[in-house]
């Protein structure tokens, strides 16, 4: 991930979860430096600062988030735990002990892992595979092409880091993966016609039409979406992400 890259994702997440533009202050752009020259992973900032969002959001404030200050504590808390799985691959790789793994350590007991690392590891390479297929089929589509390509180095960084990690946290790469599947979501409908977009809605209302009077409001069309988005998702080849596609 480039230096240029860094700083783009990084002010994109915060824009986009502060929900209004706002331009980052020079305090901002100094603390994006300090966590690139820190060597924080790109994937480990976003998932701080959505993490920070959320809590924000579990418990609302009247003060709004007006910086990216407010992140800081937990990015650096995901870079510390993050920092603490590589120390660990280090140490075991250092034993001089037999190793059963690729990544020069023993693999991680299964048990903490809802999946055998191996099959996550498939599943993140299958994954990376039908991205890249996905964005040749984009073709010129710019901004569907761009948000492939995103998506890709950042799915590449998190194979590298969830491979070498002598004690993989599986709940810090699925939340990853979902922030990668939000991004893709809304670069496929920003790229499909209007009227395409409307086309497939309206197939989908028809799909939940016999099951809509038993539902709830909220649940409704919170299945509307997800169903649209499913159907807007193989209009362009885009995989699902989330181990629970594994």
């Amino acid at each position: 991930m480039n230096y240029f890259n860094y700083y783009t994702e990084v002010e994109d997440a915060f824009i986009r979860r502060r929900g209004k533009h706002l331009l980052l202050s020079p305090m901002d752009w100094a603390l994006i430096e300090s966590w690139k020259r820190m060597g924080v992973p790109l994937h480990v900032a976003l998932r701080g600062i959505e993490r920070s969002f959320d809590s924000h959001a579990a418990k609302p404030r009247r003060r709004s988030v007006k910086s990216l200050m407010y992140c800081q504590e937990e990015v650096e808390a995901q870079y510390a735990e993050w920092l603490d799985g590589q120390r660990g691959a280090a140490l075991a790789g250092d034993d001089g002990g037999d190793a059963s793994s690729s990544n020069g350590h023993p693999p991680a007991p299964a048990g903490g892992l809802p999946f055998p690392r191996e099959a996550i590891l498939a599943h993140l390479a299958e994954s990376e595979t039908a991205l890249a297929a996905a964005r040749a089929r984009a073709g010129r589509n710019g901004e569907l092409s761009e948000a492939l390509a995103r998506a890709i180095a950042r799915l590449a960084e998190l194979a590298d880091d969830f491979k070498r990690a002598e004690r993989p946290n599986a709940e810090a790469l699925e939340d990853s993966l979902s922030n990668l599947e939000e991004l893709l979501d809304r670069a496929v409908r920003a790229s499909l016609p209007a009227e395409e977009v409307a086309s497939k809605r309206a197939q989908s209302e028809d799909s939940l039409r016999p099951y809509r009077n038993r539902m709830e409001r909220a649940t409704y069309e919170a299945t509307l979406d997800n169903l649209l988005a499913k159907r807007l998702r193989e209009e362009c080849g885009v995989p699902r992400l989330s181990l629970f596609h594994l």
